[in-house]
């Protein structure tokens, strides 16, 4: 999945006219590919922390994508479950909200989070 979030940010004069240096000598295309290069690198060198919260408190670290079946499946082994992820959560719009409070004890997401508002409202208490 190749999808973007826009985020805003906000630079002071003197930094944003270093990122034009750097763009105007070529090392980068535009601004926006020497900001997302820094970020990069600034994850890569934080790269052992995030992998030990990850794994420490059980983050899935990527795409997750659940659907109305998935749902009832957990709910048919009479399973609750705690979904942790660090990347994107999607629940599919096909889930129902009393479905989801039965079988959702919990839901933490450092990244992206969809679902439909009617989802998010019934799941409010325990999305952190």
């Amino acid at each position: 999945m190749s999808e973007t979030e826009k985020i805003t940010i906000n630079l002071g004069p003197v930094d944003l006219g270093r990122i034009d240096i750097l763009v105007e000598q070529g090392l980068y295309s535009n601004r926006t590919d020497a900001i997302r290069s820094a970020i990069r690198t600034l994850l890569d060198r934080h790269e052992p922390v995030i992998h030990d919260i990850s794994v420490r408190k059980s983050f899935s670290l990527g795409v997750l994508v659940y659907n109305q079946k998935d749902f009832e499946r957990f709910k048919a082994e009479g399973r609750r479950v705690s979904i942790h992820v660090i990347g994107h959560l999607t629940l599919a719009r096909d889930i129902d909200p009393e479905l989801a409070r039965e079988t959702i004890e919990s839901i933490s997401v450092r990244g992206v989070f969809r679902a439909s508002d009617q989802l998010k409202e019934a799941l409010a208490d325990r999305i952190r």
